[in-house]
């Protein structure tokens, strides 16, 4: 599984291209498109981010869950699929964000990428340190716990 890990805030250019972190471009060195996916959040003023994988993995739990040509599958296919870019990389790692895309997240000269495990956000970064700041005071109050997974078995040989 591919983990998106930590929160870094690159300059974007008069052109909209920003750096991706090297770390995240790492996580996404063996899938077969060079660069990441990106869509507009239906949830939150932000960018959504990951690989082409995680869209197949999307696009597959979609089609289980939903009705082919349900209300729910046509909304979930418009404010994904129908919404997300195929953002290529170019030689330095940059991609270039689409200005609506960047208009969503009210992005204009720097850009917060914000590391969620198998995904990644990115934020206008005032943006972020709200919602972030928000999100750790809730923490702090309801103190939420998270079960851990079990781990995968190994593929040793045994009897």
């Amino acid at each position: 599984m591919r983990l998106f890990l930590s929160t870094f805030t690159n300059k974007v250019d008069k052109k909209g291209r920003v750096s991706v972190p090297a770390t995240f471009r790492a996580a996404l060195a063996d899938l077969p498109f060079n660069g990441i996916v990106a869509y507009r959040s239906f949830t939150a003023p932000c960018i959504e981010g990951c690989g082409i994988d995680f869209m197949q993995r999307l696009s597959d739990s979609a089609q289980q869950r939903f009705d082919a040509f349900s209300p729910e599958a046509d909304d979930i296919t418009a404010l994904i699929f129908a919404d997300a870019r195929q953002l290529a990389c170019d030689p330095e790692g940059r991609v270039v964000l689409p200005e609506d895309v960047l208009a969503h997240a009210g992005i204009s000269e720097t850009a917060t990428f914000v590391g969620k495990g198998g995904t990644f956000q990115i934020w206008e970064p005032a943006a972020y340190r709200a919602v972030d700041t928000e999100a750790r005071a809730r923490a702090l109050r309801d103190r939420p716990t998270l079960p851990l997974a079990p781990r995968a078995p190994s593929g040793g040989g045994g009897s």
